[in-house]
């Protein structure tokens, strides 16, 4: 066992992991190691070789190689340490890090503050139970990127896309940039789960058909794929007989959903939220567990790479100001956040007002799609403390509201934020 205690632990080196060392190191702490899995830094942002990253925290459109470059290079010019290719097993109640790698072997290393940044993993075929045999020829929209992008293989020539998610349409796109034919995106839900732009971007610019409310029902081929069945669904997501559309395929790409990765999070007996299939945080991204802190897609899925670093260095801050007081930064007063009419989840699901230094800023999901003027409304005892007009809304797109420490006093131990359509508000 290592005697050596490390202010700061940091399991992840994407972007979330990077942002969140790179933080705590400027608010003082000097002995911080992240611990990465894999054989280099970036995360998944390393095979993400298109634009469109980095407008929000850098002001500027970068790659995704590019952004995590940005935090690469910014985390070598200080004395954080970083471990690649080393794999943690398990984290304990009282900080102990378990890891194992080729080079040290299995290793306990004790820290007085840890931030989870494990990121996300994409559903697989078997986790939403598509019919038919299993041929070479279907892979998550993930793997086909990296397939494509890093190791330089076509994963085929006829492609249909199953979901809507941003991965998805990027593929779609970058698949006909590299000569293949796709021949449709289809998507379960009555709307996209991707960003407007990249249904702007990466389907309608190409003439890539996206059927809305269908699904594959049976996917064909032996040894191959060679074909697949798409069906329209009813109110209910069943196929409606006679809808049966035949596709010529070679190739199946899976883009149904990002899932927290988290079985660090739970072995640890850290409280989960079911609906974001993260932790339950507080306004600094500490967990359950104190000195424990999470960021990232491991908390919630995030659409923009920008967002997640500002989650991250509001981890990197918490974790910071955790082990310079000495872990006495408890409140006495939490507000508990709830999701109202049409609203997914909320992080943080819990604020600690005393904690909060001038604003904290609410991210939430909707439920459906609003294309008509609606409002968020934020209550709290029966007594609305913020709405905000919006003119769209989308699953797809995460929201955000900042709420002032002064709005925060109004607040009576809960806040319920909701949707109000335009017609009903008053």
């Amino acid at each position: 066992m290592n005697s050596t205690t490390y202010d700061l632990i940091v399991v992840g080196a994407g972007p979330a992991g990077l942002a969140a060392a790179l933080e705590a190191w400027n608010k003082g702490l000097k002995k911080v190691l992240i611990i990465e899995r894999a054989k280099e830094s970036g995360g998944i942002l390393v095979q993400c070789i298109h634009n469109g990253f980095g407008l929000h925290h850098f002001k500027e459109e970068l790659t995704g190689p590019e952004y995590a470059g940005r935090f690469i290079d910014m985390v070598s010019g200080t004395g954080i340490e970083i471990k690649l290719d080393t794999m943690v097993l398990e984290i304990t109640k009282d900080k102990q890090v378990h890891m194992v790698n080729t080079k040290d072997g299995y290793q306990i290393l004790s820290a007085k503050s840890i931030v989870l940044a494990m990121g996300c993993r994409e559903r697989t075929r078997g986790a939403i139970g598509t019919p038919g045999t299993r041929p070479a020829g279907v892979y998550t929209a993930g793997t086909a990127q990296r397939l494509l992008n890093i190791e330089g293989y076509m994963p085929g020539r006829r492609v249909l896309i199953l979901g809507s998610g941003d991965i998805g349409l990027i593929m779609a796109r970058r698949l006909t940039l590299e000569g293949a034919k796709v021949l449709a995106c289809v998507e379960i839900m009555p709307y996209s789960g991707g960003l407007t732009r990249n249904i702007v971007q990466c389907l309608e610019d190409f003439n890539i058909p996206l059927y809305l409310g269908h699904s594959i029902t049976q996917i064909k081929g032996d040894k191959r794929v060679t074909g697949a069945v798409v069906m329209k669904l009813d109110e209910n997501r069943k196929p409606i007989p006679g809808t049966e559309m035949e596709f010529d395929c070679d190739t199946i790409l899976l883009s149904v959903g990002l899932i927290p990765e988290n079985e660090l999070t739970k072995k640890a007996e850290i409280t989960m939220d079911p609906r974001t299939k993260g932790a339950v945080v507080f306004e600094d991204r500490e967990t359950s567990l104190p000195g424990v802190f999470a960021c990232g897609n491991a908390v919630h899925v995030h659409d923009l790479v920008d967002y997640v670093t500002e989650e991250a260095e509001i981890a990197g801050r918490g974790a910071a100001a955790y082990v310079l007081n000495d872990g006495n930064h408890q409140s006495d007063s939490v507000i508990e956040l709830k999701n109202g009419n049409d609203v997914g989840y909320t992080v943080p699901q819990r604020i600690r007002p005393s904690l909060v230094d001038k604003m904290v800023g609410v991210f939430f999901r909707v439920r459906s799609v609003h294309k008509e003027t609606s409002y968020i409304s934020i209550t709290s005892g029966g007594k609305e403390i913020v709405r905000l007009k919006r003119d769209h809304l989308a699953p797809g797109e995460m929201e955000r509201v900042n709420l002032t420490v002064d709005q925060l006093k109004e607040c009576s131990g809960e806040l319920t934020v909701s949707i109000i359509k335009g017609d009903e508000a008053k």
